[in-house]
């Protein structure tokens, strides 16, 4: 299993993330808290990340971790 692609929906508290393969299969559900989402990453081997753009990005770009 090789993760291409990574989709991040943002929230003040617990995050969505959502992974697929080569073939465009979901490979990868995930609920994290915010303080989780950086360790996983971290981990993470290199991909593309797509992140929701809404109202919640002002927050998260407002955290120094990002």
């Amino acid at each position: 299993m090789t993760i291409i692609r990574v989709g991040l929906d943002t929230s003040k508290h617990v995050f969505q993330i959502h992974g697929v393969d080569e073939n465009e299969q979901a490979v990868l559900r995930r609920q994290l808290r915010r303080g989780a989402v950086e360790k996983f990453f971290a981990e993470l081997p290199s991909t593309r990340i797509g992140i929701e753009a809404c109202g919640a990005r002002l927050l998260v770009s407002s955290t120094p971790w990002i």
